[in-house]
């Protein structure tokens, strides 16, 4: 059996995806718009030693496997593809084809994945200094990276389009419009942002609604990021970015706490203390608004820790469904009083971002090398398949902190749509 067909049976025969391997094997349709070439021994060490998609994704971001062709379309015909099962003739033939030495040969994963064993030495899951080190993973790549990804205004979050034309800085500064106006800002406000990333939700805030924000990340890079702008910006009277875990921000009785993609890192055995920590931030009739992708239902596990996104992307990520944190949030003493599902606009949102790497490609390659550039566009055009195929969602849910009396201070009707 040829490596090339070998691969075939692996990623599926009906996939309209072409193959070439380094022993000069080919497979699939002559025609295909997408072609897997098999560059190297290596990429099938990989694969002996992680299959499916761990093995697949290492040969990929090191180099040993290449894709021509557009990645989202190569993702979205494999989307329910993990290692098709061999017959034991098969599997015979392809042991003949491989021959033994690649079978046998141990190679470390690239440098890009994150190792447990790196993970486990800073603590139990979710200790802070593992957050830290999890959170510093992913976010402090480039800032100048994620300009070119991100765009201008260097949001990291879905954003929300108000018409199909919309453009993706359109569309993020209706997120966050969506926030502020679910929170009902108002000048004179206190406003405490969670997880904030580089600043987007506080300068929001603070230039459009007259707000006093505080925004906290675990990311030094954003924060310095953040900080200048903020200046650059001539918001600091009102607005400020501090590198901190938000587990120790001194200041309370805000009134109005927003969480835009941070309860992906929080864990669900720590879920309570999370909610009951921004609860206890709040003054009577103070709201939150917690955004974040979420699983369609709460029967699939919360983390894959053998899976390529918690390894490359987000250590220690979990995803909980929306109901289950819908019950989290009451449970802690919030009344529950609107939520939404963004699903098709955080796949539109990535697209967006797809296409700012590829037209940034070889400027990146640059900044970060090729192994880190291909983990993010492997992991961004998977995600599009994603929320696509509703294998992931994302929920907004608005809570309120009752006052004594049971007041939830909120009109009888929303004073505007909520799209």
């Amino acid at each position: 059996m040829a490596l090339a067909s070998i691969f075939e049976k692996i990623v599926g025969a009906n996939t309209n995806i072409a193959f070439m391997a380094y022993d000069g094997s080919k497979a699939g349709p002559d025609g295909a718009d997408v072609r897997i070439e098999v560059k190297s021994p290596i990429a099938v060490a990989y694969l002996a030693q992680a299959p499916g998609e761990l093995g697949l994704a290492r040969a990929y971001v090191s180099g040993h496997i290449d894709v021509h062709g557009d990645m989202y379309t190569l993702l979205d015909r494999m989307w329910n593809i993990t290692t098709n099962d061999l017959t034991l003739a098969e599997k015979v033939d392809a042991v003949r084809a491989l021959g033994t030495k690649p079978l046998l040969m141990r190679v470390p994963p690239p440098p890009q994945e994150m190792r447990r064993s790196t993970l486990a030495r800073l603590g139990s899951r979710h200790a802070k200094q593992r957050d830290a080190e999890a959170i510093h993973h992913h976010y402090d790549v480039s800032n100048r990276f994620y300009e070119w990804v991100l765009g201008p205004s260097m949001a990291y979050t879905c954003a929300v389009f108000p018409r199909e034309d919309a453009t993706l800085e359109e569309a993020q500064y209706t997120k966050f419009d969506l926030v502020a106006r679910k929170l009902d800002l108002k000048p004179g406000m206190r406003l405490l942002d969670v997880g904030c990333g580089w600043g987007g939700m506080v300068m929001h805030a603070a230039r459009e609604y007259g707000v006093k924000a505080l925004g906290v990340t675990l990311s030094r890079q954003q924060a310095e990021w953040a900080q200048k702008a903020i200046v650059d910006a001539g918001l600091q009277d009102l607005a400020e970015v501090r590198f901190m875990d938000y587990r120790d921000v001194p200041e309370g009785d805000f009134d109005a706490v927003s969480s835009i993609g941070l309860t992906e890192h929080i864990g669900k055995d720590q879920l309570a203390g999370y909610f009951a920590g921004l609860y206890g931030k709040l003054r009577p009739g103070g709201r939150l608004l917690n955004h974040c992708i979420t699983r369609p239902t709460s029967t699939e596990k919360t983390i894959n820790k053998g899976g390529f996104i918690n390894r490359y992307v987000f250590p220690d990520g979990e995803l909980e469904s929306a109901g289950y944190l819908i019950s989290m949030m009451e449970n802690t003493g919030f009344e529950v009083r609107h939520e939404e599902n963004l699903r098709e606009h955080y796949a539109r949102t990535l697209k967006f971002w797809c296409d700012n790497l590829d037209d940034n490609w070889e400027d990146a390659l640059q900044e970060v090398g090729q192994g880190t550039a291909r983990v993010w566009r492997l992991y961004m055009a998977g995600c599009i398949v994603g929320f696509e195929r509703n294998k992931v969602q994302l929920h907004q849910v608005l809570g309120v902190k009752l006052d004594r009396e049971g007041g939830a201070h909120v009109p009888l009707r929303p004073s505007v749509d909520w799209p």
